[in-house]
């Protein structure tokens, strides 16, 4: 009888199979982790509802951050879309990826420096190379010498400028106006100030994409097309 031959097969048996290396090994990992766990919630006063709420905490922070961010109307410059006291989900990926802010889209910016030290909200009106009058015959105005119809959002009863202005806007730029003409202090009110009332698109937060609060005003905020017919000029894009 081939003794060593027998041997050499049980030892082979008796050798834990890869599979079982593997499961041994996960197991191991997962009780580590799950250890780790439980000595956290031991620590934590109020245990693992505490450590519940600090995820949330934690996912809310992260949220804020870099995804979406709440956002309360102070004032009545974007009547009577946005009222004072709403509140707008301001979405930050928007313009992360490549995409720019476009004519008609409602976005939130850092306006310090520019307009005062404080976010605001306004409507995209022109973009870089922009050629943007007010008024045409009929008291509109003209973006890249086309008449805009702005009557979809204007505040009744605003005209769309009683400041009469002609400016190009500087590239990497926005020229921005509140729908609620008559109420809103914009890119009109700082034409001598620093930076020509043009907001950069650095400081540009987020596009504000639904209404939030309150559930009464629940609605998604789609960028107005009223712009969609503007040529693009010295490499604007519309």
């Amino acid at each position: 009888m081939d003794t060593e031959a027998q041997q050499t097969e049980r030892d082979r048996s008796s050798r834990p199979s890869d599979s079982e290396e593997t499961s041994d090994t996960e197991g191991q990992e997962g009780r580590s982790r799950f250890a780790l766990v439980a000595r956290i919630t031991e620590w934590l006063p109020g245990g693992r509802i505490t450590l519940s709420v600090l995820f949330c905490l934690l996912f809310l922070l992260l949220l804020n951050a870099f995804v979406a961010q709440p956002f309360q109307i102070p004032s009545g410059s974007m009547e009577n879309g946005l009222r004072i006291g709403d509140r707008v989900l301001v979405n930050k990926l928007a313009y992360r990826f490549g995409a720019e802010p476009r004519r008609g889209d409602v976005v939130v910016f850092d306006g310090s420096g520019y307009f005062g030290d404080a976010d605001y909200i306004k409507r995209v009106v022109g973009v870089g190379g922009d050629h943007v009058v007010c008024c045409d015959k009929k008291g509109r105005i003209e973006v890249n010498g086309r008449s805009v119809d702005e009557s979809t959002f204007l505040y009744p009863g605003d005209s769309p400028s009683a400041v009469p202005f002609d400016v190009v806007v500087p590239d990497g730029t926005l020229f921005v106006l509140g729908d609620h003409r008559s109420h809103s202090s914009d890119s009109r009110d700082h034409l001598g100030s620093p930076g020509g009332g043009m907001i950069p698109v650095g400081e540009v937060i987020g596009r504000a994409d639904w209404i939030v609060w309150p559930t009464a005003h629940w609605t998604r905020l789609r960028p107005s097309d009223a712009y969609a017919r503007v040529p693009a000029e010295d490499g604007a894009h519309g």
